[in-house]
């Protein structure tokens, strides 16, 4: 069987619906392959016994530009974090937020006035700056970047590294700096939330502007030929292929991945917490955690409790870690944690590119005539990053197929 398109999308991740929704915007006949079941890649939602639980960990940060502009945000439903967070007990939130983080700031900064002066000057800086200005200049990791602006070693490992390790999956921050500076400043100006019914709510959105037929699941491409691809389906010809698989990367060496096993739990009685707060611990394991059901009440059954850990930088496919885990959330919930039941475990490989320093900010989309690939490998790892990448993608197919005769 033969088909025709003039553009076919490889993937249907948040990159690949960002790409068709722009060239099906243009006038263009867009196919997307997916070879999962659903849409979503990296960001999807399955349900479990009446329990939502997102692939991984997952926070989507409302202040992303592209998310504002590609997507309704009020159809989200956004079911917001606590602004700030708590590391080691110590609750720190922006000061400007409300009268208690104000608060919470100057006991912390009590014993530390400069890490307080240092970080209040960075996030200053990183919330009024134009984001070209924080995309400028050289670059360093993370950890040297906090250094050099006058946070103490103390305050990173206690407060900043167990934080950052949970949104980067990168426990030394080798991160490029240029990178943290763009996801804070996203932090500070609109916090984290969920969306009330999973984080498979935002690709289901991005793809419901789609035409009927559009997106294919199921259809897995097998190989990519010079007037388009071939799948375990058949041929579909095409003028543009743009892939949005990372297995599928038309010679572009695969990036390196930062790992995150998430495990859920459903505990009895109470609540272990009934603040919408992101703990994290700076132990052995370097958990983050928080109560899923106090965030976004939808996540649970009526009646019931779903809390989330995640222990980035780890693969366990096994459940090895999970007793020891179990063991450091009755230390950070300071409870017993031997009756709480494990509804699944999603131990990822594939979590987040590696931006190490000197990680280019943009990289080509377009790698040969009618080849384009993206992804938040070729931008920043995150979901603003996957979204400006399949638009550039997108744009640079148009580009291409209107200088043509």
């Amino acid at each position: 069987m033969v088909e025709r398109a003039e553009v076919v999308v490889v993937g249907a991740g948040l990159a690949g619906l960002a790409a068709a929704r722009t060239l099906q915007g243009a006038g263009l006949h867009v196919l997307v392959c997916e070879a999962g079941d659903d849409i979503g890649g990296r960001v999807r939602t399955d349900v479990v016994d009446g329990f939502r639980l997102d692939r991984g960990f997952q926070v989507l940060l409302p202040a992303y530009p592209a998310v504002r502009e590609m997507v309704d945000v009020a159809e989200l439903r956004l079911q917001h974090f606590t602004r700030g967070v708590v590391a080691d007990g110590q609750a720190l939130a922006p000061p400007w937020r409300h009268r208690s983080a104000l608060r919470d700031l100057l006991a912390f900064g009590a014993g530390r006035p400069r890490d307080v002066a240092a970080l209040l000057a960075m996030s200053a800086r990183d919330v009024l700056a134009p984001a070209r200005r924080l995309k400028a200049g050289g670059d360093s990791t993370i950890a040297e970047d906090l250094a050099r602006r006058g946070v103490s070693a103390r305050t990173v490992d206690e407060v900043m590294r167990p934080f950052l390790a949970g949104v980067f999956l990168d426990r030394p921050l080798r991160t490029s700096a240029r990178a943290f500076h763009l996801v804070w400043r996203s932090f500070l100006r609109g916090g984290g939330a969920l969306p009330a019914s999973g984080m498979g709510t935002l690709p289901h959105l991005l793809a419901r502007d789609l035409m009927p037929g559009t997106v294919r699941c199921g259809v897995r491409v097998t190989g990519i030929s010079g007037d388009g691809v071939t799948t375990d389906r058949g041929e579909v010809r095409a003028k543009a292929v743009v892939v949005a698989a990372p297995e599928v990367l038309l010679g572009v060496p695969e990036p390196d991945w930062h790992a995150v096993t998430t495990y859920y739990y459903r505990t009895s009685g109470r609540p272990p917490l009934r603040q919408p707060t992101l703990l994290t611990d700076s132990g052995e394991l370097l958990v983050n955690t928080a109560v899923i059901s106090a965030v976004a009440p939808g996540y649970a059954p009526p009646g019931q409790t779903l809390v989330a850990a995640s222990v980035p930088e780890r693969c366990d496919t096994g459940n090895e870690l999970e007793p020891h885990v179990r063991t450091t959330l009755a230390q950070v919930y300071d409870t017993s944690t031997t009756d709480w039941e494990l509804v699944e475990t999603y131990a990822i490989a594939r979590a987040l590119p590696v931006m190490p320093a000197g990680h280019p900010l943009r990289q080509p989309v377009r790698l040969a005539p009618g080849r384009y690939v993206c992804g938040d490998h070729r931008d920043t790892s995150s979901i603003q990053g996957a979204l400006v990448s399949g638009r550039r993608a997108a744009a640079a197919v148009l580009a291409d197929l209107h200088s043509r005769p």
